[in-house]
């Protein structure tokens, strides 16, 4: 028997049965289609995060507090420290330093309200960040020294408070129940949830440390971004910060009491984390795979029942063992294909609904299903039609043919 022969008996075998064959195949379908999808999803997730931290600047240092309760005594960053970091005799290979007080706050404009993520800087975090206005000016110098009542608002913010983002400037809005001037309206950033750079509100640093986020030290911050003079400077540079604040700080090498991440060390956490995420629920989503095998097998233990007359028949005519346990592995195989192919469309449906939701809720994803992926799941799905299948073709292909054509 060649395998042509073969397929088309086992096409005619399973069409006789259409409801349950079509049923048995509908668990493959779901089990591919969850496979590719997910995996797909998790990888369009993966390129949206690392984009987005991309976008910040590649040349971009962020130098934090360790938090860590190992460190005995950690001193907090502060504005002295940005100084002496921004010192070029001191660190060479930094082109500047932007010292960013963080937090939430609550924003108020008539019977409208928001909270949002407050931002306080200094006039050089526009250029660390490359950070422009669509609309009004960005924070001077005379607003840190005056401690000026002025706030500049994301667009997504404005169009919250306002319904709109042009045309702001100028009105008044309340911080915490204080009164703040619309200095000007933030470019589009991009981003979601607490990642969404277009929601929050920038004010300068001195207004927020006297009367929106204190802190226990008078010019404590907490976050410095720095700025290298070339991406192919960030580890000159990061060595640079390390070493003045070290000597500032006066801790050893292996207890500083800061943390400096760069762009790269950002993308591997990235990568780790979305990584792990895919595996996971790509595993989830094999496990409907398995379910589907199951099914296959429990369809050809009843197709082996109901045909048992014809397995004997076949033996009697001169049919191998051999020849009975390929055809109903090929009936399996086929169950199993037709599933994995219709899984593949299915895949890219529910992969496209999901970008299109996500970018409807201002989270652009872009599923990548990439061709690695179709054919992980299409082989695996195969080799599950053909294991779950094995059993029941033995099963068959072991039937005495007296004992088979005795069968009522």
């Amino acid at each position: 028997m060649n395998l042509a022969q073969t397929f088309l008996e086992a096409l005619e075998s399973l069409s006789a049965n259409k409801m349950r064959s079509g049923l048995t195949i509908l668990g493959i379908v779901i089990g591919v289609a969850a496979v590719i999808a997910m995996i797909s999803i998790g990888r369009g997730a993966e390129n949206t995060i690392s984009s987005s931290i991309q976008d910040i600047g590649t040349n971009l240092i962020f130098v934090l507090r360790n938090q860590s309760r190992e460190i005995r005594n950690p001193q907090p960053l502060t504005l002295r420290d940005a100084e002496a970091i921004a010192d070029p005799f001191q660190a060479p290979s930094v082109s500047g330093v932007a010292p960013v007080l963080q937090g939430r706050v609550t924003i108020t404009y008539g019977g409208e309200s928001t909270t949002t993520t407050l931002e306080a800087v200094t006039p050089d975090y526009s250029i660390v960040r490359s950070l422009g206005v669509v609309e009004g000016d960005f924070i001077r110098q005379e607003h840190i020294l005056g401690q000026s009542a002025v706030v500049l608002l994301g667009q997504n913010t404005a169009e919250k408070l306002f319904g709109r983002y042009d045309g702001v400037v100028g009105e008044t809005v309340r911080l915490e129940g204080q009164a703040f001037r619309v200095l000007g309206v933030l470019e589009a950033k991009g981003g979601s949830g607490f990642a969404n750079e277009d929601d929050r509100a920038i004010v300068p640093l001195a207004t927020a440390q006297n009367r929106l986020l204190r802190r226990s030290v008078r010019d404590q911050v907490d976050m410095l971004l720095v700025s290298a003079i070339s991406p192919q400077a960030v580890p000159r540079a990061s060595d640079e910060v390390a070493n003045i604040l070290r000597a500032r700080h006066r801790t050893q090498i292996g207890s500083d009491d800061f943390i400096i991440m760069t762009q790269q060390d950002i993308l591997d956490i990235a990568g780790v984390i979305t990584g792990v995420l895919t595996i996971f629920l790509g595993g989830i989503a094999a496990i409907s795979l398995l379910v589907g095998g199951i099914g296959i097998m429990n369809i050809m233990l009843v197709s082996v029942v109901e045909r048992t007359r014809e397995i004997g028949l076949r033996k009697a005519l001169g049919a191998r063992r051999i020849d009975i346990l390929v055809q109903f592995l090929t009936e399996s195989a086929v169950l199993s294909l037709f599933g994995g192919l219709l899984g593949i469309g299915l895949a890219w449906v529910i992969a496209s609904v999901v970008g299109w939701i996500a970018n409807a809720n201002n989270a652009p994803i872009d599923p990548v299903i990439g061709m690695d992926t179709v054919l992980l799941a299409t082989l695996f799905s195969a080799f599950v039609g053909l294991f779950f299948g094995i059993y029941p073709a033995n099963r068959a292909a072991g039937l005495e043919p007296v004992e088979a054509l005795r069968y009522e």
